[in-house]
C-alpha cells in the first residue's frame, strides 16, 4: 500500500516468541513517555525533600533519623522506579490478525484481541494529549470479556489509528463458502444440460 506507514520501535526478537510463524508485525512501540513522567518526578521531588529535611536534622544532630529519611526514599524509589521499567518492558504489538499488549519483565501477561472481534474503536485525546502526542484507544469487541479495552498512552495516535482501521476494514479474500459451491454446482449442471442439449440437436451428431 503506497504511503503505508509502520512502526516497529521494539525489536521484534523481543515480541516474535508470541507470534505465529505466518504473523507478520505491523505496529510494535512502546508506550508513550508521558506514562513515566509522575514516577521520575515523584522520585526527584522526594530526593529533594529527603535532602532538604536531611540538613535541617544533621543541625540539630538528628543524624539516626536523617538516615531513616533516606532509607524511606529508596523505598519510593523502587516502588516508583518499578513504574518505570513496566513502562519499558510494555509493548503494543499490531499484527494483520490481531491487537497485543505485552508486558514482560519477571512476569509475563499477554493480552490479546483479534482484529475480526473488534467492533468499534475509538480515540480519546486530550489537549495535552495532543500537544505532547499521546492518546487513549478505548475498543470494543463483540464478545464480553475483554482483553484489551483501554490502551493508553498510545504514542503517533493519529497514524496507528488509521492503520489500524485500515486493518480491520480491509478487504478480505473471497474464500469458498456454502454460497460459492451452490454458485459451482448450478453452473456444473447448467454446462451438463448445454453439453445434452448440443449432442442431440447438432447436425450431424
Amino acid at each position: 500500500m503506497p504511503g503505508r506507514v509502520v512502526y516497529v520501535d521494539v525489536p521484534p526478537r523481543i515480541v516474535n516468541r508470541y507470534l505465529l510463524s505466518t504473523e507478520r508485525i505491523v505496529i510494535s512501540v512502546r508506550m508513550h513517555p508521558i506514562a513515566v513522567i509522575s514516577p521520575v518526578f515523584v522520585i526527584l521531588a522526594a530526593a529533594v525533600a529527603a535532602g532538604f529535611v536531611t540538613e535541617l536534622l544533621v543541625r540539630s544532630g538528628s543524624v539516626r533519623v536523617a538516615g531513616v529519611i533516606w532509607v524511606l526514599w529508596a523505598v519510593l524509589a523502587v516502588w516508583q522506579g518499578w513504574k518505570v521499567a513496566t513502562w519499558w518492558r510494555r509493548y503494543f504489538v499490531v499484527t494483520e490478525n490481531r491487537l497485543m499488549l505485552i508486558t514482560s519483565l519477571f512476569d509475563t501477561d499477554v493480552g490479546m484481541m483479534p482484529l475480526a472481534k473488534v467492533t468499534d474503536m475509538r480515540l480519546h485525546q486530550t489537549t495535552f494529549g495532543q500537544v505532547l502526542g499521546y492518546a487513549e484507544f478505548i475498543v470494543e469487541s463483540a464478545g464480553q470479556d475483554q482483553a484489551l479495552s483501554r490502551i493508553n498512552p498510545v504514542p503517533y495516535p493519529s497514524q496507528m489509528y488509521q492503520e489500524i482501521l485500515s486493518l480491520i476494514f480491509s478487504p478480505k479474500p473471497r474464500g469458498g463458502n456454502g454460497g460459492d459451491l451452490a454458485r459451482d454446482w448450478l453452473r456444473g449442471i447448467a454446462g451438463c444440460r448445454l453439453a445434452w442439449y448440443t449432442l442431440r440437436h447438432e447436425p450431424g451428431v
